[in-house]
């Protein structure tokens, strides 16, 4: 069983309009209103691919009501712990004739020490039945930066592999907790690198580049992989950076990877959880890193071709598998 945490879940709201106007009325032509968030995405996108997944977060009030009943009408296991604040909200607008996606994620509320706490507990319970755990997406406030941290830690001593996709002061704990993969984008592996003071950052190659300014592929080639192996050496066995249309890249002990297949239009919101997913799956079924990330890749390709974030074809992704290729780019170090 793969346990995906999501701590700061979401109803994500997704409106089609066919050109939108930014100053004026707007009828969107089809609304749909799922369970949404990273963490939630990451498990509904293992569940379509067959994994027996248990998704376990917080949850509250009418937003949470409407989350549970979601889930569980798409047949996905989830287990959440109560609290008392209403769950947040996503909305997402899709310009269908312009072909632009505007996103506004509200913050969620407050979690107290003991909803945390009664969390952790059943957390601590699902452990021993779980090959895999992915910790996804932001936390809510009123949690330390560290409970990615903790959590990790917890799974590790028991001799789980964990998938962490997060940001800012939670990822750069939770990866020096020793994940098996920790999953930042490019805008967050380069915010992550200014958290650290320049004068504690490793004299590498690039990474002074890397701090301070946004990383971009492969314009900033050295200035990436600088800033992956340093994330890389705080802890976790392996940093997979999304590059959005570039693919992936992996940077691990045995090797470092890229992967891309062909560029795909869409809805990106999603693509990334589906590719946590993918490399959570993959950690269970023990690939290579080669066939981990190109399932990886196909799966944020195909979700990007979806209409609502998370979700995706079967046809789309087999596509995708086809033409994503793989190629090594250094061997182990």
């Amino acid at each position: 069983m793969i346990a995906v945490v999501a701590l700061n879940p979401a109803l994500d709201v997704t409106h089609h309009v066919d050109g939108v106007d930014w100053a004026g009325v707007n009828r969107p032509a089809r609304v749909r209103a799922v369970p949404g968030g990273k963490g939630l995405n990451v498990a509904r996108t293992l569940h379509a691919l067959g994994a027996e997944v248990l998704l376990l977060g917080l949850a509250g009030g009418p937003t949470g009501t409407a989350i549970r009943a979601g889930l569980a009408a798409n047949g996905v296991p989830a287990a959440f712990t109560e609290i008392a604040a209403d769950t947040r909200r996503t909305f997402v607008v899709v310009d269908t004739r312009g072909g632009e996606v505007a996103a506004f994620y509200e913050p969620g509320e407050a979690v107290t020490a003991d909803e945390l706490g009664r969390f952790v507990a059943a957390y601590g319970e699902a452990l021993p039945r779980c090959a895999a755990v992915v910790l996804s997406g932001s936390l809510p406030p009123g949690l330390p930066a560290g409970t990615y941290a903790d959590l990790t830690a917890l799974a590790t001593a028991a001799g789980i592999p964990v998938v962490l996709d997060t940001s800012g002061e939670a990822l750069l704990r939770g990866a020096a907790a020793g994940p098996a993969i920790v999953k930042p984008n490019l805008t967050e592996l380069a915010a992550v690198t200014q958290l650290t003071p320049a004068a504690s950052l490793p004299p590498a190659r690039g990474l002074a580049a890397a701090s301070g300014h946004r990383l971009r592929w492969p314009d900033d080639r050295a200035g990436v992989l600088a800033a992956a192996r340093w994330l890389r050496g705080l802890g976790p066995r392996a940093v997979v950076v999304t590059l959005g249309a570039d693919g992936l890249l992996a940077v691990t002990g045995d090797g470092t990877w890229h992967a891309a297949g062909e560029p795909v239009a869409g809805n990106p919101t999603g693509a990334g959880d589906a590719v946590a997913a993918g490399l959570a799956n993959a950690l269970t079924q023990r690939q290579s890193w080669p066939e981990r990330l190109r399932h990886a890749a196909a799966l944020g390709s195909a979700t990007t071709a979806a209409t609502v974030a998370g979700e995706f074809a079967t046809a789309d992704y087999q596509r995708a598998l086809a033409s994503v290729r793989v190629c090594q780019l250094e061997g182990p170090r």
